[in-house]
Order: C-alpha cells, then sequence, then structure tokens
C-alpha cells in the first residue's frame, strides 16, 4: 500500500476516499480543477477504504499528499485520527476533508467540513439573495447536521427536521447542541410532513435514494389543480436534494412540477468539491471548468 501512495518527485496528490467509492465524481471535478489551474503535477485518484482500513491507509501517506475528500462511512471515525479539527466539523460532527501540512518534518492532519459551504451555495442558486425564514429537513443522519449548520448560516435556526424514528438520532442532537441552533425533531407523518414541505421557504432532502419519493406523489395529492399551475397549496421555497443518481429524482421531478424551484444534489457536490480544491491548493477554484466536467460526466 506504500508504494501505491508513494508521491513522485515534485507533484502532490489528493484522493477521495469511502466504501463503496466507485462511483464517486469526485475525480472528475479535481482533475478538471487541476487541468485549469496548469497544476501539471497535481493527481487526484479513488481509493476503496472501510472504517478498519482508515488508519493504516492514513499512516501509509507521505509528504507530498495535500488532501483528502472522505465519504461515508469514514466522516466520524477519520476525527480520532486527526491533529486538529476545525471549529465547523468540529460542531457538525461530520469531516469530509483532511488536509495535510508539514511542520518542522511532521505531517499535521486537519480536519474540516465543505458540505456546508455546498449545501449553502446550492440553495443560493434557487434562493438568491432571499434569506429563509421557514425551513424543512428529510432526514437525520451526518447530512443532515450539515444542512442545519447551512439553513443557519441562510436565516434559519430553527428549522423542522423530520426523521423515521426519534430513537436513532443521538448524534443529531449532540450536533445541533454544539450548534447552538435549535431545530424541532418530528417523526415523518404523511399529513404533517407534506404540509410542512409546501410551507418551507427552503427544503433539504438528505435522505437516501428513493426514500423520498413518497413525498412526491403526497405533496401532488396536497395540491388541488396542479395541472393548471401551481396552487395555494403547492410548495413555494427551494428544493435541494442532496441525491443526484437517479437525476433529477422524483421529488425534485414533483417540485419543479408544481411550479416550484429545485436544485439538484449535483449542485452540491460541485460547490462542496470547488472549496475543497481551494482549500487543497491554495487558489480560487476554477468553477466554470469544474462545472463543465461534471455536466459531461453526467450526461454519461
Amino acid at each position: 500500500m506504500t508504494d501505491d501512495l508513494t508521491t513522485p518527485a515534485g507533484g502532490r496528490r489528493a484522493a477521495v476516499l469511502g466504501h463503496p467509492v466507485a462511483h464517486s465524481l469526485s475525480p472528475v471535478l479535481h482533475t478538471a480543477a487541476y487541468r485549469a489551474l496548469g497544476l501539471d503535477g497535481w493527481a487526484y485518484g479513488l481509493h476503496d477504504v472501510t472504517e478498519d482500513d482508515l488508519a493504516g491507509f492514513l499512516d501509509g501517506l507521505d509528504q507530498g499528499w495535500a488532501g483528502l475528500s472522505l465519504t461515508m462511512p469514514l466522516k466520524q471515525v477519520v476525527i480520532p485520527l486527526l491533529d486538529h479539527v476545525e471549529p465547523l466539523a468540529q460542531a457538525v460532527g461530520a469531516v469530509n476533508t483532511v488536509l495535510f501540512s508539514t511542520v518542522r518534518g511532521t505531517v499535521i492532519r486537519t480536519g474540516t467540513n465543505t458540505d456546508v459551504h455546498g449545501i449553502v451555495a446550492a440553495l443560493r442558486e434557487g434562493l438568491g439573495a432571499r434569506r429563509v425564514a421557514d425551513a424543512v429537513v428529510l432526514g437525520g443522519g451526518a447530512t443532515a447536521a450539515s444542512a442545519v449548520a447551512a439553513l443557519a448560516e441562510l436565516g434559519c435556526a430553527a428549522p423542522r427536521v423530520f426523521v423515521r424514528s426519534l430513537d436513532r438520532i443521538g448524534p443529531l442532537r449532540e450536533a445541533v447542541a454544539r450548534m447552538g441552533v435549535a431545530p424541532s425533531f418530528e417523526v415523518f407523518d404523511d399529513k404533517t410532513t407534506t404540509s410542512a414541505l409546501a410551507a418551507a421557504d427552503a427544503v433539504v432532502s438528505t435522505t437516501p435514494k428513493y426514500a423520498a419519493d413518497t413525498w412526491a406523489s403526497l405533496l401532488a395529492d396536497h395540491v388541488s389543480g396542479a395541472a393548471s399551475g401551481p396552487s395555494a397549496g403547492g410548495p413555494r421555497g427551494v428544493l435541494l436534494d442532496v441525491v443526484y443518481d437517479p437525476r433529477p429524482t422524483v421529488l425534485q421531478s414533483a417540485w419543479t412540477a408544481l411550479g416550484a424551484p429545485a436544485v439538484g444534489g449535483e449542485r452540491m457536490l460541485l460547490h462542496q468539491a470547488a472549496e475543497q480544491v481551494r482549500l487543497m491548493t491554495g487558489r480560487p477554484a476554477p468553477l466554470a471548468a469544474m462545472d463543465e466536467a461534471l455536466r459531461a460526466a453526467l450526461s454519461h
């Protein structure tokens, strides 16, 4: 493993880690950024790494590594393996980016979170300059904590968070306590959840693939006369569905069919990766080049 992770002389390396990780589009985004920035000596890879393998993988990296992107299930397990965790990542309880620096010959591992940045930037594509007064989050996992933090940045510190079970959101409760925000937690209910979705200024669905499909049909039933345009009961806010495969999701399609704006999860992916590029290279991310590469990859 050590030989495979050795950086060529004069080069820098970065990679995405996760399990499974073969589907990740991070290499497309980061490689496009390096090309646009003229960073010929930089390379970005992809490694399937389990929770049990993570410590050994980190120990096998040399001083030529600039950073890592982390997907599930590594965003929490990495925290004890780091030398420093930035305040936002500490509060959210999830690290999706590891940065490496060398101090007097010692490699320092710093954990940060660019998911919050990605959610904020993606929602702003639909919101413009508007602030968010009322918001809903679907799901109670690690991404939900980032969504709550992002909504607080956009003006809503008390979103309604709908989850499958209140008994399984201990880490999320701890995260919001560290953030100093005050969301309400509610169990999914057809009528209550659908009404909340329709009334919110912003909605972030953090549920897994297909898990939010049911709300698409319930929203359609909630709205009378949808075929002739949005009615008084239709959604009025911006939806961000963090899932981007399939694209668009069933919920996203239903949302836009009812006349409200929706942002796909690929926009969050783009913006969080752009922030990673900035942090790892020290240069402004070439967002247009990364966007073009992402669109090309998704078109296939």
